[in-house]
Parts: structure tokens; sequence; C-alpha cells
């Protein structure tokens, strides 16, 4: 039997390479993606595309998308529909505290832990749940710290018999999104995939358009645009403007942060 694995996918760069990585490692994947009312809703329908890809590709995930029905009008958050301005600019500005989505992460390692333990149980295997938590997540998300990790971890093995069975995985902890990328490139040579294609099924833009376009100025973009910067690579997703000109907007705001 295949190692097993959980993985919460986005549709973001993030978990997308979390994925290519467990694949090309050897793992069974079961993949879960949470509609939540989020703006940026375009990223479900690219997670949808990016599993269509890879199994067209020969490399099935598991994959279902739960829909948190009602969620949206509970919710304070600039992220969700009918929430105010996304802001732009860097992730170390104070106004991005405005893009947390209270207890979001709580919410969703709740789900992905039942998950995990189900097929624990179900296979009696060991299980690991996959982050693409890295060293560049930010303090203004407090659920994307260490110590609520722990906590919560610590509070679903007290809450569960044989959770024991089921532990984090997080192979980007001391790397950035430059890293994310490098070990992207590395997953689609060992899957025989094409970077280019994987890397157009996913958003990390706060901002899209109606159209799918990303924006290149909310902190999200900027911080996507500078990892293919330093990899060298033009970005295959689509931008407002083009990517020439969110390439330049970004490295004129990296060059006076």
């Amino acid at each position: 039997m295949k190692k097993q694995a959980v993985l919460s996918l986005s549709g973001g760069m993030d978990s997308s390479t979390v994925l290519l990585h467990l694949l090309a490692n050897d793992y069974e994947v079961t993949a879960v993606s949470f509609n939540y009312g989020q703006k940026h809703n375009i990223e479900l329908e690219r997670a949808q595309q990016l599993i269509d890809y890879l199994k067209e590709k020969g490399h099935n995930v598991n994959y279902q998308e739960i829909i948190l029905v009602g969620l949206v009008d509970l919710l304070n958050s600039n992220l969700v529909q009918g929430g105010e301005e996304v802001p732009e600019g860097h992730y170390e500005e104070e106004n991005m505290k405005d893009t947390v989505v209270p207890n979001r992460n709580k919410m969703f390692s709740s789900i992905i832990q039942a998950v995990a333990l189900s097929i624990a149980n179900e296979k009696n295997c060991e299980v690991k749940i996959a982050m693409g938590i890295h060293a560049g997540d930010h303090a203004i998300y407090p659920d994307c710290r260490q110590e609520f990790r722990d906590a919560d971890y610590n509070a679903f093995v007290e809450g569960n018999w044989d959770a024991d069975k089921v532990t984090y995985y997080t192979p980007f902890l001391n790397g950035d999104k430059f890293d994310i990328l490098v070990e992207g490139q590395s997953a689609c040579y060992k899957l025989d995939i094409d970077f280019n294609e994987v890397y157009k099924r996913t958003n990390t833009s706060y901002k899209p358009t109606a159209e799918g376009l990303s924006d290149y100025k909310s902190a999200s973009s900027v911080e996507r645009i500078e990892a293919f910067i330093k990899l060298g690579r033009k970005d295959p997703v689509e931008y407002v403007d083009g990517w020439d000109v969110a390439k330049a907007h970004v490295e004129e705001l990296l060059a006076n942060h």
C-alpha cells in the first residue's frame, strides 16, 4: 500500500506544489478544497483544473471540494464576499491584517484532521497531513504560527482515539516561495509534466478580475511575482497589464521597500 497523505488544496502556488511533491514521492493523496465565500474563488476552479490535468497525465488524486454554505454571511474579513476592498502593498504593512479570515485555518484543520483519521482507521495505517507552510508565512496570520499548530494538534490528539496515527508533514518549513518553486520544478520533472501547464492552473491573487486575470499589487501577488523573478522564469498565469508590467512593478516595489 502506498503512503497516505491528506492535503488542504487551496488552488494556490504553495499547496499545489505540496501536491506535486507528494505525488513525486509516491504518496496516495486525498486533497480537499474549501469554498467559504472567498472573493478569489477562482482558486477553486484552478484547483479542479490542476486535478484534471494531473489525471490526464496519469496521476490520480482523491479530490473533494467542501462548500461551507452560509459561512460568508457570518465572517468579517476583506477576503470574503461583501467585505471591504482587499488592500494593496507588501505583507509587512499594517493594513494587511485586514486580509485575516477569523479562525480560518482552525476550521480547515478540523475537517482535514477528521478526514486523515478516517483514512488511518479505515486502512489501519499512518497518515500525513501535508502543509505548505514556509518560513515566509507572515506574523499577521496567527494561525500560521508554530504555536497555533502545536496547540491545534494537541487538541486533536486529546479529542480523538488513535489520533497518533496522524502526523503533520511540512516539507517547506524552512524555505520560502522561491524554494517552493524550485521544488515544483523538480517534481514536474519527476512526474513528467509541464511546469507552465501546472502553474497556470494556480491562483495566488487576492484580487483577480472576473475574467480570471491576476492583479500584481496585492501582497499575495507581489510575493508570488518576486519568487518567479528570483527563479528567472515568466509566471504562466495571466496578469492584468501583462507579465512585463507586473514584473516591473514588483521590482520597483522591492527596490523601494
